[in-house]
């Protein structure tokens, strides 16, 4: 048995093909009730890296066969001393040194770029949830990595959505918001808007629990959010934005978004939801929440379902989740390893 790992550069359409098919199979037999991983975006993520981040991509061969996949970003603009990961190894060959060999690989060239933390996640049954398989923990724990936090994936089924808990929601929202107004749009945030978006943006790593990740927050001005967004459409991202307007000063406060892939209507990815602390204390997370959800499915007849993640301790967020009726599936594991 040989096992050989292979840097895969951004115009090896061979090997990105080969990538796909990992992704694929990989997501299959791990999380079954995910949406099949969509061409375009993945594509476009492998030719086209984020703004702020280069990309060390690789493929494992056993005996010249790909079967592994290391998909690396290495951000330049801040958190320049950590690098994040994704390790996908086909279920049949695993436990037989392929994720191990990726992680060589990875480490390797992390330190060589000067950085002192991987950043990697692996999915995990939680109780009463679906099973789901032990190899990923298994093998950050063999491997020395730490558990720097817990995040919940929660599933929204549109078939059970209970309609009069959501308007009886914004109902009891409204008396708190005196003094805003919503706005929302489709695609690219409108000219006067983006400048409170890009700082609204910028708070998310300030903001959100990051547990014991090695990890700074962001610098997002309005050229550097265009050009995010810019990234977003070549991925072929359908998104569905709400905000509140602050109305004494015109200020967007508040904002959500639900995110569709290009290929696929019957699922989204409900995005974060950001409250800038001064205006916190009005429900207004919960407002721009059901708001924006009313209108996506108003305009998405085909969508089923909607995922989204909150970190264990998010206890706030949760709690408007689950009032709106996102329910657990399984837990999520954010390992960190030292360089």
């Amino acid at each position: 048995m040989s096992i050989v790992v292979t840097p895969l550069p951004a115009t090896d359409e061979v090997g990105a093909r080969h990538a796909f098919d990992i992704r694929s199979r990989s997501d299959a037999a791990d999380l079954p009730d995910f949406p099949p991983v969509d061409p375009r975006h993945f594509f476009a993520s492998l030719s086209d890296p984020w703004p702020g981040e280069h990309k060390a991509n690789a493929l494992a061969w056993l005996d010249d066969v790909p079967v592994g996949f290391l998909e690396m970003s290495l951000p330049f603009l801040e958190n320049t001393g950590t690098a994040d990961l994704r390790l996908d190894v086909l279920p049949e060959v695993r436990r037989r040194g392929v994720g191990g060999a990726l992680l060589d690989y990875a480490e390797q060239t992390a330190r060589a770029d000067g950085r002192k933390h991987l950043i990697g996640t692996t999915v995990c049954t939680l109780a009463g949830g679906p099973e789901r398989p032990t190899d990923g923990d298994e093998f950050a724990r063999a491997r020395g990595a730490q558990l720097a936090l817990t995040d919940v994936r929660r599933r929204l089924t549109i078939e059970s959505l209970d309609r009069p808990s959501l308007d009886a929601m914004v109902e009891a929202a409204w008396p708190h918001a005196a003094g805003y107004s919503l706005v929302r749009w489709l695609g690219a945030v409108p000219d006067d808007y983006v400048a409170d978006i890009a700082y609204l943006e910028g708070r998310l790593m300030s903001d959100a629990p990051l547990g014991d990740l090695a990890l700074e927050g962001q610098k997002i001005d309005e050229a550097r959010f265009r050009e995010q967004e810019a990234a977003r459409e070549r991925r072929g991202r359908r998104v569905y934005t709400t905000a509140a307007r602050h109305d004494a000063t015109g200020r967007i406060v508040a904002l959500t978004a639900i995110d569709f892939a290009e290929s696929i209507d019957w699922h989204s990815w409900q995005q974060i939801t950001l409250v800038d602390p001064d205006h916190r204390g009005h429900r207004l997370g919960a407002l721009v929440k059901v708001e924006n959800l009313t209108t996506v499915l108003a305009s998405e007849p085909a969508l089923r379902v909607i995922d989204t993640w909150n970190a264990a301790v998010n206890s706030h967020m949760i709690a408007i989740n689950e009032a709106m009726g996102f329910r657990p599936v399984d837990e999520w594991h954010n390992w960190q390893i030292s360089l």
